[in-house]
């Protein structure tokens, strides 16, 4: 069996569809070309590479708090998907409880795009998240993270940091920002996507410098607390990139059978509430 015949969930993945659900006049990028991948499309990759189910992030690109292209994509295919959105700051309790029974599981912030002030200032989103058992989703780009340690350490958040903290890759696994997620493992509601690795490193793929520290997280983190996400359908991409060989790339960084199967089905199988189909989703 290889990568391809295993059970897998994409956690990282966004749809466009302007044609249907036009751009915000405010959009500082917009999407274009080979760049925009609507439900349909993501779904014909899922099938053809034997992914189950995909985690949609509401992008900063494109839609920013308008939300319902994601929705949509998760109304018209039931279970195949759940949701991250991107909301207001002051977002209302009964909107993000409209979400969650929508098939969203939280809301992503990102800092590595708009600076962390923001996210500083989020205390009291980050306490109705906790409320609610949705999730803090959290891009930051190099010594961004230290900045929020005290929004994360006094949070009851759960949290997942996207793109492997996306760290400086010159400044070496020892960069200061870069020990400080290693030490999030020991709290035991932080997640790591497995993700991202283009973003960060300084090579072609199969990005060579950044595939320490994606084996740091995972040997910090362990596959129980660890998914996997392509990007999909790869925006701003410093070269061409295909699914295949991401999903080549996470088979080399987790070459055992058994803690692939965990950071690529059971971890957001449970995180996500994607059980109701695993016994339907598992080969024969």
């Amino acid at each position: 069996m290889t990568i391809f015949d295993e059970a897998k969930i994409d956690c990282h993945t966004h749809v466009f569809d302007p044609a249907r659900f036009p751009y915000r006049d405010d959009s500082v990028y917009r999407p274009s070309a080979q760049e925009i991948g609507t439900a349909s499309q993501l779904v014909n990759v899922m099938e053809a590479y034997g992914v189950r189910h995909a985690l949609l992030v509401g992008p900063t690109s494109g839609y920013r708090t308008d939300n319902r292209c994601m929705l949509d994509a998760i109304e018209r295919h039931g279970n195949r998907f759940k949701g991250i959105a991107v909301v207001d700051s002051d977002v209302s309790r009964d909107m993000l409880l409209d979400m969650k029974r929508a098939g969203v599981v939280g809301v992503a912030f990102n800092p590595a795009m708009e600076g962390v002030e923001a996210t500083q200032r989020a205390a009291p989103l980050f306490r109705l998240l906790a409320d609610l058992d949705l999730f803090a989703q959290i891009q930051v780009t190099h010594e961004q993270l230290l900045a929020l340690l005290p929004l994360i350490e006094q949070t009851t958040t759960r949290l997942l940091i996207d793109h492997c903290g996306r760290p400086d890759v010159a400044a070496g696994v020892n960069q200061p920002a870069f020990q400080a997620l290693l030490r999030l493992a020991d709290t035991s509601r932080v997640y790591v996507k497995i993700s991202g690795l283009q973003k960060f490193s300084q090579l072609p793929y199969p990005y060579e410098d950044a595939q320490f520290f994606a084996r740091a997280l995972l040997r910090a983190f362990g596959p129980e607390r660890c998914v996997w996400g392509s990007d999909w359908p790869f925006l701003r991409a410093p070269e061409r990139m295909d699914y295949a060989p991401l999903l080549k790339l996470i088979e080399r960084l987790i070459p055992d059978e058994q803690a692939r199967r965990q950071v690529l089905w059971s971890t957001p199988c449970s995180l996500f509430g994607f059980e109701a189909t695993i016994a339907h989703a598992l080969p024969a």
